[in-house]
């Protein structure tokens, strides 16, 4: 199984990313080289798909540490086709954005926050630990916090307040549920949760749930948990809308699942 494959939807629009401020001069260069990162993100998408279909599960640790230790990414067929779908749609998106004159030639920063926040839902979908599901959906966020307040109009300043407060609300209670999983278990490794959380009494296992469910519904934009979203969609520019609503929070739907 060619498991050299499963980082590269992070590493390539990380990468790109970087290239696009080196470039920040050159909108040309700048879209040139944010729509070739994602094209090829999307091109590894589908192989890692293919490959999970063949031959299961893919896994990689990286730097040759094995977990519990080391930094784990798994594609099943699930993540694989979340991955091709967000990738795709995040092309998509880019190229609609490139076409519309607003946001993306008026702001140096668009395509380089826009390949973090791409880098970011890919880390999300192949993590093999919930410590690195919490860094993945923090990239993700960050970026969104810039591409939500592009243009800096009062409205967006103070709805893009409410999602960050929100969100870090979340993201706090996020890391206090992961410090307890560890001391609970000693892992935060998802295959090794697996095994462990059944040993934990039915009490525990239900207070994870409940602060894991909250803090994803949060992200995912849930019933009741909702109230940051009426504020934040209209007034994200229009491809920062496309993304917040086809994608970001499905990213929470992703991991509630």
């Amino acid at each position: 199984m060619n498991s050299e494959l499963v980082p590269l939807p992070i590493v390539i629009p990380l990468f790109a990313a970087a290239l696009t401020i080196i470039f920040g001069r050159f909108l040309i260069a700048q879209r040139v080289i944010a729509l070739s990162a994602l094209s090829a993100t999307v091109g590894v998408s589908v192989a890692l798909l293919i490959e999970a279909d063949e031959h299961g599960v893919v896994k990689m640790d990286a730097g040759g540490w094995a977990a519990p230790l080391g930094i784990t990414y798994v594609v099943d067929r699930l993540s694989a086709i979340m991955l091709v779908t967000s990738s795709l749609m995040l092309l998509i998106v880019l190229i609609y954005a490139i076409g519309q004159h607003g946001v993306e030639d008026h702001h140096v920063g668009f395509e380089p926050i826009y390949l973090v926040l791409a880098a970011g839902v890919s880390a999300s979908f192949i993590t093999g630990d919930m410590f690195n599901l919490f860094v993945a959906f923090e990239m993700m966020l960050a970026a969104s916090y810039v591409l939500l307040t592009l243009g800096g109009r009062a409205d967006q300043v103070r709805s893009g307040m409410t999602y960050v407060v929100i969100s870090l609300v979340a993201s706090a209670l996020f890391i206090t549920a992961l410090a307890l999983l560890y001391a609970s278990t000693g892992t935060v490794n998802m295959a090794d949760l697996a095994e462990r959380i059944p040993e934990l009494s039915p009490n525990v296992r239900t207070g994870f749930s409940l602060m894991l469910i909250l803090v994803f519904g949060i992200k995912a934009g849930l019933f009741p948990l909702f109230f940051w979203l009426p504020d934040s969609y209209p007034t994200a520019p229009g491809p920062v809308t496309a993304i917040f609503a086809g994608l970001l929070t499905k990213v929470g739907v992703y991991a509630i699942i």
